[in-house]
């Protein structure tokens, strides 16, 4: 494989640009891009045979993109069951007129070794799962006819690819499990775009540096860059372009456009965006046509902390696992889009960790959307390789940052592995690479033990200690901390939760203390499928301030409290309120809100008044109440907490005494759905009280009828954990009304309907 392919022009169907031979005029101009996501065909005992153009698929699965290569239940399976070669074929065949032109597929994902082939011709192998690949299909293709593209996977954990080699704390689910698409160009094209902002706070512009690739001699060309605020214009230049050689590598140009009027900075609560847009022509005649999303801001870590467009920023985010329970990573845009909702506007965070990996493009386009901070780093986990292993590493960074330079949400380039011990040649050159790609982002590197040298420009530490150990570094980021060594169950008794609630505010407390902290990122925001020798021996590592199926515990409490009233008035108690042995001697009580007075009333009667508590927390803007709640156990009754602001009462929650189910709510994320085989919304089933608050100890079985073209993802019957759970439902390839009808034991049913609108056919 050529190492130009890096990177994946676009997505979705564009009408680029491209110069066409006389045989060609009647196909429509420029860059094509077709998804190639449906029509799969799946098997997972492959055959040197499967590979060839000619063999019979029709026995296999037919399948769509994302997909894992096997469905399992959130835990207690085998974590071998994934780790197998399987086999992907799909038949395409390209529209007239395109012969002359140059065919590259593009992969965004695939776990974990891809060895290509098209019309029985082998193309490579790609190792890793995390970053995007191509190869050129061009000398292969069948003009005329059909075309078969065949993917023999390997989703073993294999020594010679990064994270492996030794244990790693997470699992690598095998399958194509991100989008796959084709890309028509000309034999000159635009490879790649990197847009840099300048002087953002004073004058600002942008440098757009065009990496045009040409596969073959060509006329003298221009580019015209374009910015744009929606559909106006704000800027345009152009430049000259020399295509008399073929090129092995994409040649850049600059392109820069200054004096921009009446910019919107972007920031976390305005998150302002704008498109770059770059064609490239030929005595006025479209090549091609490619365009980014970027926004305008400043951000860099100081002596004084974290500044973003020359205001400090304390940061408080938590790291992701980009893992789902029953499919793993083979979840599509809408749900990959919902974590970064679920972290900026449920948890109230600024920043979120891809840990330990680069994410989905779909999830860093939420983040660039809602205004949430990332630290982007590699695939590792404390292990590093040999030679080739760490020449894959170094690859890793250069895919990761040329995938996702454009994005204004990453303020920091993680280019060492995971919690690793010092290696000063191999981070020289993580480091180097990510300098000479971006030299407009620090680097970090996650390390446990301070006594680490720095090669990067950002001391980012995994602290689980308390206190905390001081910054030794002028610029100190804390990356982790908590839940490794205080896991925590939605169904654990009152003191854990309370405490695992606890230990979260009193990190982000201490960090709150002294401004060389720039911040933390507390271990971790879901609970995530892992290794047998990690996690409580059922394969999940319950280190979340919420669940597998997003669902809150208490100490996903303290995050959301954070906020500004004015955003929300927050109040929530880290304590069950069920009576029972959980609540025999229960006394102090937690909550964490951003009222400045709480009042407790139980039975209706005054028991407790609280402000924060500024003894324990004396640092945190908003901090948690702690108090002595007077329970008694024969007098047992409703719980009503009153929150006030400024003595005026903002916000009332209640919670039922009796410990008696009352409600079975069925809840979906979304109310409708694209028929595209892979579109997907999550379902959250819960048993609560009169009040609707969750009754952590309700059990039994909930059993699912599903009617419509659509299919769950998820145990059925599902067996309740901590009072709720949830299931995903998975749109058909036909539209129509999707109704989910759930039942429960005593409750009765509750039912969805989700709406499911046409999709638009794929053309290959």
């Amino acid at each position: 494989m050529d190492r130009r392919d890096f990177i994946k022009a676009t997505s979705g169907l564009i009408a680029g640009a491209a110069a066409l031979p006389a045989h060609a005029q009647d196909a429509p101009p420029g860059r094509i891009v077709y998804p190639l996501n449906r029509n799969w065909r799946f098997s997972a005992t492959p055959s040197e045979a499967g590979r060839a153009s000619r063999f019979d698929d029709s026995a296999f699965a037919r399948v769509t993109i994302p997909h894992a290569n096997i469905r399992l239940p959130w835990h207690g399976f085998d974590e071998k069951d994934f780790a197998f070669v399987s086999l992907y074929r799909r038949r395409f065949k390209l529209p007239p007129g395109l012969k002359g032109r140059h065919v590259f597929v593009d992969f965004e994902g695939a776990m974990t070794a891809s060895t290509v082939f098209i019309n029985g011709v082998k193309l490579g192998e790609y190792k890793g799962g995390f970053t995007p690949f191509s190869f050129e299909l061009t000398p292969h293709i069948d003009w005329d006819g059909e075309n078969v593209l065949a993917v023999e996977l390997d989703s073993t954990e294999r020594a010679d690819i990064p994270p492996f080699g030794d244990r790693i704390d997470y699992l690598t689910f095998g399958g194509i499990y991100r989008e796959v698409s084709l890309r028509v160009v000309s034999s000159s094209f635009l490879e790649n775009i990197f847009a840099v902002p300048k002087d953002v706070l004073n004058r600002p512009s942008v440098d757009v540096t065009c990496f045009v690739q040409h596969l073959a001699a060509s006329r003298p060309m221009r580019l015209d860059v374009t910015l744009l605020d929606g559909d106006k214009v704000i800027a345009r230049a152009g430049k000259a372009v020399d295509a008399s050689a073929a090129n092995t590598e994409p040649a850049p140009h600059r392109v820069t456009l200054s004096n921009l009027p009446k910019i919107t900075l972007w920031d976390l609560d305005h998150p302002r965006l704008y498109t770059i847009e770059v064609k490239l022509t030929a005595q006025g005649q479209l090549i091609d046509q490619d365009h980014r999303r970027i926004g305008f801001r400043q951000a860099r870590f100081t002596d004084r902390g974290f500044e973003l467009n020359g205001r400090i920023v304390k940061l408080r985010g938590l790291d992701r696992h980009q893992t789902f329970p029953f499919i793993g990573q083979a979840m599509p845009a809408r749900v990959q889009r919902r974590d970064a909702q679920i972290l900026r506007q449920n948890l109230k965070c600024n920043i979120v960790r891809t840990s330990h990996y680069p994410q989905s493009r779909h999830f860093l386009d939420a983040c660039d959307e809602l205004g949430l901070l990332v630290l982007e780093e590699i695939p590792g986990w404390q292990h590093i390789g040999d030679k080739l292993w760490q020449d894959l590493s170094v690859d890793n960074v250069a895919r990761m940052i040329r995938r996702d330079w454009n994005h204004p949400s990453i303020i920091l380039w993680g280019v060492r592995i995971n919690e690793s011990k010092d290696n000063h040649d191999f981070y020289v050159r993580t480091n180097a690479a990510a300098h000479a790609l971006d030299p407009t982002r620090q680097t970090g590197g996650i390390r446990w033990f301070q006594e680490s040298e720095l090669l990067e420009d950002v001391f980012t530490m995994n602290d689980f200690d308390f206190p905390l150990k001081p910054p030794n570094h002028s610029l100190y980021l804390n990356t982790e901390f908590v839940g490794h060594t205080f896991p925590t169950k939605t169904i654990d008794n009152v003191e854990r939760l309370t405490e695992h609630t606890l230990r979260h505010a009193r990190t982000h407390d201490q960090l709150a203390s002294n401004p060389q902290y720039a911040g933390g990122i507390g271990w971790c925001a879901f609970d995530y499928n892992t290794h047998g020798n990690f996690g409580s021996g059922d394969h999940v590592c319950y280190h979340g301030v919420m669940d597998m199926f997003r669902e809150p515990k208490p100490a996903a409490g303290f995050y959301k409290s954070q906020c500004e009233p004015s955003e929300e008035v927050v109040l929530e108690p880290a304590f069950h309120w069920a009576i029972g042995d959980q609540s025999i001697g229960f006394s102090k009580a937690v909550v964490s809100s951003n009222c400045d007075h709480l009042k407790f009333y139980i039975g209706g009667k005054p028991v407790a008044e609280a402000d924060p508590d500024r003894v324990q927390f004396k640092h945190l803007k908003y901090a948690p109440f702690v108090l002595e709640l007077p329970v008694d156990i024969n007098k047992w009754g409703d719980l009503r907490i009153e929150g006030y602001i400024g003595g005026k009462l903002a916000i009332t929650r209640n919670y039922g005494g009796a410990g008696v189910d009352k409600k079975f709510a069925l809840i979906a994320d979304d109310p409708a759905l694209i028929a595209d085989g892979a579109d997907t919304t999550r379902v959250v089933f819960r048993v609560t009280d009169a009040y609707d608050a969750i009754l952590p100890f309700a059990d039994g079985a909930i059993r699912f009828e599903l009617d419509g073209p659509a299919e769950i993802i998820g145990d059925n019957p599902f067996a309740l954990v901590g009072g709720t759970g949830a299931i995903w439902i998975r749109a058909r390839e036909q539209a129509g009304v999707a109704r989910l009808t759930a039942h429960h034991p005593r409750l009765g049913r509750q039912q969805v309907e989700i709406r499911i609108s046409e999709a638009v056919p794929e053309a290959v």
